[in-house]
Order: C-alpha cells, then structure tokens, then sequence
C-alpha cells in the first residue's frame, strides 16, 4: 500500500493556525482533550495528519467555521 500523501507546509500552516486560534482562547491542551477526547498536542507536534472531520470537530469547539479558519490560515 502506498504512504498517504502529505503537503507538509499546508500541515504546518494549519498546525500554526491552530496553535494561534487555541492560544488566543486561553485554552490548554489538557483543558482542550478532557473537553473533546482530541489529541491536539499530537496534531500541534505534526505526529498526527489532522483529518478535516476533526479540523471541523475542533472548528466546532472554537465556534469558528472552517471557513474562518481556512481565512485565518492565510493571514498565518
């Protein structure tokens, strides 16, 4: 079986959003997967593809849509 493509600078743009939008909310990444059950440290760390059901899952959590978030990742 082939290795899953990945673009490593839109995964680190979105890593950098992410980090942005969850710093700018005071949330901790412990606070974040007590809430969620979501390893975001793992996502933050590039050890784990963010897929876009749990971008829009953690989108969800921010009350940003992904849109927005999409929007944000540009001005990164």
């Amino acid at each position: 079986m082939p290795k899953q493509y990945q673009d490593k600078e839109l995964i680190d743009k979105i890593i950098l959003t992410l980090k942005e939008v969850r710093n700018a909310r005071g949330i901790t990444l412990e606070t974040f997967y007590f809430d969620t059950g979501i390893h975001l440290a793992r996502i933050e760390q590039g050890k784990t593809n963010i897929t876009v059901s749990t971008l829009a899952k953690v989108c969800s959590y921010f009350e940003i849509s992904l849109v927005d978030f999409f929007i944000k990742m540009h001005t990164v």
